[in-house]
């Protein structure tokens, strides 16, 4: 198998301190967080912002002085911007931060039920964001919430917007996604096209069960606050390193190596992508 790429999602766009203590909100909290993970083990940071009052922006000063500050403390880790933003955000708003040329950025390609809300991507969108990646050369994560987001990732390969080999994040136990259950992340696996790479971000009480069995399987695993506020029942995470540090503990223990920025950069074919 291949070292154990694994990304560290630090804050998200969902939660507040209300929700954890933890949360860092500012530029300078966020980027501490992120270079906190990625010493724990983490060789890639999926990056959302907040603005001053703590609600989610993707605007893309505050996101540069997010990444500046990173690159700054921790030059190595591989940077993944939110092309998601937040539920309502609109197309301009949430494309923002590909043009501070990140290595890679999340691309959604469909549209799911979000708990009460609709977290839209409609195709024409979907081709949009793909051809913005490409213009600025980075790199696109495929998240997928469903199975059907599948086969229309793959539409835009034959349209010629996404290149194969593609890299895909499945995102299991949203409330309106796919369960977070090991039957569906066997399912979706099996569904990918030959030679694709995946990461696999368990919402919740899945997050740990299915890092397990990503580790096990071959693919590589997403933890962090956004996805995942306790540590165990009852008991919330003190910060993202927490989570980060147990998964490389993990993967000692069942004998597979965690990646280097350098392994990691090479696995996803990112090494003539950073700006």
């Amino acid at each position: 198998m291949e070292p154990l790429i694994i990304t560290a999602a630090v804050v998200g766009a969902e939660l507040n301190r209300d929700d954890t203590a933890y949360l860092p909100l500012t530029p300078g909290e966020i980027a501490e967080e992120a270079c906190a993970a990625h010493f724990a083990g983490a060789t890639m940071i999926h990056l959302h912002a907040r603005a001053a009052d703590g609600s989610p922006t993707q605007d893309a000063q505050v996101y540069a002085q997010i990444i500046q500050e990173v690159r700054a403390r921790c030059p190595d880790v591989i940077v993944q911007v939110s092309t998601g933003g937040a539920v309502g955000m609109s197309a301009e708003e949430r494309l923002q931060p590909i043009s501070l040329h990140p290595d890679m950025a999340s691309l959604t390609t469909g549209t799911v039920n979000f708990s009460e809300d609709i977290f839209v991507n409609d195709l024409p969108m979907v081709r949009r964001f793909a051809q913005a990646m490409r213009l600025q050369s980075v790199t696109p994560e495929i998240e997928i919430f469903d199975t059907g987001m599948i086969p229309a990732a793959l539409r835009l390969v034959k349209e010629g917007l996404l290149t194969e080999p593609l890299h895909f994040d499945l995102v299991l136990g949203v409330p309106g996604g796919a369960a977070g259950t090991p039957k569906n992340l066997l399912h979706l696996v099996e569904s990918l096209p030959v030679g694709s790479t995946w990461t696999v971000a368990g919402i919740g009480a899945a997050q740990l069960p299915l890092a397990v069995m990503a580790i096990i399987l071959g693919g590589h695993v997403r933890v962090g606050l956004e996805d995942n506020i306790y540590y165990k029942r009852g008991v919330l995470s003190e910060g993202n390193a927490p989570l980060v540090s147990r998964v490389v503990r993990l993967a000692d223990e069942l004998g597979r190596p965690v990646a280097t920025p350098a392994e990691a950069r090479r696995i996803l074919r990112l090494e003539a992508t950073r700006a």
